[in-house]
């Protein structure tokens, strides 16, 4: 897999579908980044009065700051350059951008037209790959109808008919992780997976490379996480068929409990994870950006070797982290808050090792409850009547408990989207 900077050999044009939070965020990383020589972006409608107003939302934001400050530091000058509302362009620090605001729907986008052969969809509303290019309300393989060739999807797939299984040309991905399970020949739809699956595989991989799937009993996860476009600001009425009212209840004042889909995500990028036992909730929190995910194993412990204590879950996170070139895995010793994480490049987990925590205990097994006991026919005659075990097996169980923070948009997610849209770039053909 080429390196996540890159070497192109031929002119680039990227497109992004969409200019919500992601897909702004993402405009600011591919113009500070300067990998691709022009972004097409769709937004898909009117914005404002003018193309100067979409130049005015680019250039502030009010979790990040400025554009200018972001690319240049802080004395910066205004670094949006020109707006030609004729041609529907802007140039900033000196890449071009064309905003099309026509087609919502993916295959009606002129991506052809444009010169757009890979597409990164910030949407969030194109998540299922089975569905075709003229299905009503869009699809993401509309944007190969027309024209591009690799779309990037930034959220986890979602298949509705569940009768259905993932197509071939279909990959789930999160840099660092699984990346190389791309294969540019076949994947032509590759999911991000999202920014809580994100940090959780890089919490659970090293993990996994230690103890194995036969030594982690358990696991669940609870995020707390900040807040999203989809809630409201103040409470609203419910739409037509909802069923989880909290939704409706305002961002602003409130903790709520939402689901995640992080489990069944994981378990595509990490496929070991489907023999463990695993459970993953969300709390929504009234923050911008900044979130955490509070991950507790339970492994069983080698009888012939030390016991897991906090020391060695920290030693094994770090030394993950040494071999990491690209620094997705970061340790930190310090006593953090949530602001203290945001905009740290490429941290898609930032381990709060000071907060790790382990109890051991003995586990006390009536043998004879064990189901379904089959006796082994090699060793007696097999028609004589199973005899389950009797008496109690004690084993030993230790309970971690490790913290790991992500920046849900531009440090953690944004910037391995662009890691992602990189390496894929860098695998097409010219």
């Amino acid at each position: 897999m080429p390196s996540s900077e890159g070497s192109r050999k031929a002119p680039l044009k990227l497109g992004i579908n969409g200019l919500g939070r992601i897909g702004k965020l993402t405009v600011w990383h591919h113009v500070a980044r300067k990998y691709v020589d022009e972004l097409v972006v769709n937004v898909g409608r009117e914005v404002g009065q003018s193309l100067g107003d979409i130049a005015h939302y680019l250039e502030r934001d009010s979790t990040y700051g400025s554009l200018a400050a972001y690319l240049k530091g802080f004395n910066a000058p205004p670094v949006i350059e020109a707006v030609d509302e004729a041609s529907g362009s802007i140039t900033v620090d000196g890449m071009p951008i064309r905003f099309l605001r026509q087609a919502r729907n993916p295959r009606e986008i002129p991506w052809q037209a444009a010169g757009v052969r890979l597409v990164v969809d910030t949407t969030g509303q194109f998540k299922d790959p089975t569905l075709p290019p003229d299905a009503p309300k869009g699809s993401a393989r509309g944007h190969l109808e027309a024209g591009a060739e690799k779309v990037i999807v930034s959220a986890p797939f979602k298949i509705k008919d569940k009768s259905r299984s993932m197509p071939r040309d279909a990959v789930t991905t999160v840099m660092g992780v699984n990346e190389n399970d791309y294969d540019p020949r076949v994947h032509h739809l590759i999911s991000n997976a999202s920014c809580t699956t994100t940090c959780l595989a890089h919490m659970m991989k090293p993990l996994m490379d230690v103890f194995g799937s036969g030594r982690i009993l358990t696991a669940s996860m609870a995020t707390v996480h900040a807040v999203t476009g989809s809630q409201a600001v103040l409470d609203q009425v419910p739409k037509a068929g909802a069923t989880d009212l909290r939704k409706n209840r305002s961002m602003i004042n409130n903790i709520i409990l939402t689901s995640t889909g992080a489990a069944d995500t994981l378990g595509l990028v990490i496929p070991e994870m489907k023999q463990i036992g695993f459970i993953a909730e969300s709390v929504r929190v009234p923050i911008t950006t900044g979130s955490l995910v509070i991950l507790v194993v339970n492994l069983q412990e080698d009888p012939s070797g030390e016991s897991i204590r906090r020391d060695t879950i920290n030693e094994i996170y770090q030394e993950a982290s040494g071999r990491d070139p690209r620094g997705y895995l970061h340790c930190s010793d310090q006593q953090n808050t949530s602001t203290d994480i945001i905009g740290l490049p490429r941290a898609a987990a930032i381990i709060e090792t000071h907060e790790t925590h382990t109890r051991s205990a003995e586990v006390n097994i009536d043998l004879a409850k064990l189901c379904p006991w089959t006796p082994d026919a090699a060793a007696g005659d097999s028609a004589s009547e199973p005899q389950p075990p009797v008496g109690r097996a004690r084993i030993a169980i230790t309970q971690a408990v490790i913290y790991g923070w992500y920046d849900n948009e531009l440090g953690s997610y944004v910037n391995l989207l662009g890691d992602r849209t990189v390496s894929i770039a860098e695998d097409m053909t010219p």
